[in-house]
C-alpha cells in the first residue's frame, strides 16, 4: 500500500499516541508547498533577473559551467560535478529576501540602539534591512557573488534562518538552483523584456511583470 504525504501526516502519532489535528495537517501541507516550491521558484527567478542585469557575472558563471561540460559524458552532471561549481553556488538571494521576516524569541534581556528588549519578547527580524545594511555588507545593493569569498559576519545573513530552526530544505534549494543555472548557462542566453520594471514587495518581492525573459539558444 502506497502512503503519500497526506496519509503520513494524518496517521503520524507522538509518544503519547496523539495525532495531528486537521488544522495541523493543513498547516504542514501549506508550509511544504510554500517552502518547497514557491521559495525555490522565486529564488530561481531572481537569479535569472540579476544575471541578466549583470552580464559580467553571467559570463563567469558560463565559463565555470562550460568547464564542467568539457569533462563529462552525456547531458547529465553528477553530484561531484555540482560540488565543483563554486562560483555558481554563491548566494543569489541576499538581495531578493524571499523570506521577508523571521520571528525570534528573546531568551535574555538585551539592548539594541538604546532600546531595552525584555526577556521572552517575540521580535521580528526584518531580513531585507539586515541583508542590505551597509554595516553588514559593503555596497549592499551591488550584485556581487565574489563578496561570498569571505563568509558573512555571524547573524547578518538569514535567508534560510539559522541555528536549530534553519530551513530543513536549504541544501536541496541550493542544489536545484545550481542545476537550473548550469543547464541554462551552457545552452542559452537571455535578456529581460522590461529591465526597468517596477519592483513590488507584497506578498513577496518581484518585478511587476513577473520577470519576463527572452531566451535564445547559444
Amino acid at each position: 500500500m502506497n502512503i503519500d504525504l497526506m496519509d503520513g501526516l494524518m496517521q503520524i502519532k507522538d509518544d503519547m499516541g496523539k495525532g495531528l489535528s486537521d488544522q495541523e495537517v493543513l498547516d504542514n501541507i501549506v508550509s511544504l508547498v510554500v517552502a518547497g516550491y514557491t521559495s525555490t521558484a522565486m529564488a530561481s527567478t531572481w537569479a535569472l533577473y540579476f544575471l541578466a542585469k549583470n552580464p559580467n557575472v553571467l559570463e563567469k558563471l558560463r565559463e565555470e559551467n562550460m568547464g564542467i561540460c568539457k569533462n563529462k559524458k552525456g547531458n547529465f552532471i553528477t553530484s561531484e560535478d555540482v560540488s565543483q561549481l563554486k562560483y555558481t553556488k554563491k548566494k543569489t538571494i541576499r538581495m531578493a529576501n524571499i523570506a521577508g521576516i523571521t520571528f525570534r524569541l528573546v531568551i535574555k534581556e538585551a539592548e539594541h540602539k538604546g532600546y531595552k528588549i525584555p526577556k521572552d519578547w517575540k521580535v521580528i527580524v526584518w531580513n531585507r534591512y539586515l541583508h542590505t545594511n551597509p554595516e553588514n555588507f559593503n555596497d549592499p545593493m551591488c550584485f556581487n557573488p565574489d563578496r561570498w569569498n569571505e563568509p558573512a559576519s555571524p547573524g547578518t545573513y538569514q535567508a534560510f534562518g539559522g541555528g536549530s530552526r534553519i530551513c530543513a530544505g536549504n541544501m536541496l534549494a541550493r542544489l536545484q538552483i545550481a542545476l537550473l543555472l548550469h543547464h541554462l548557462s551552457v545552452g542559452y542566453k537571455w535578456e529581460l523584456v522590461n529591465p526597468d520594471a517596477e519592483i513590488i514587495y507584497l506578498p513577496h518581492p518581484m518585478p511587476l511583470d513577473g520577470v519576463e525573459v527572452k531566451f535564445s539558444q547559444i
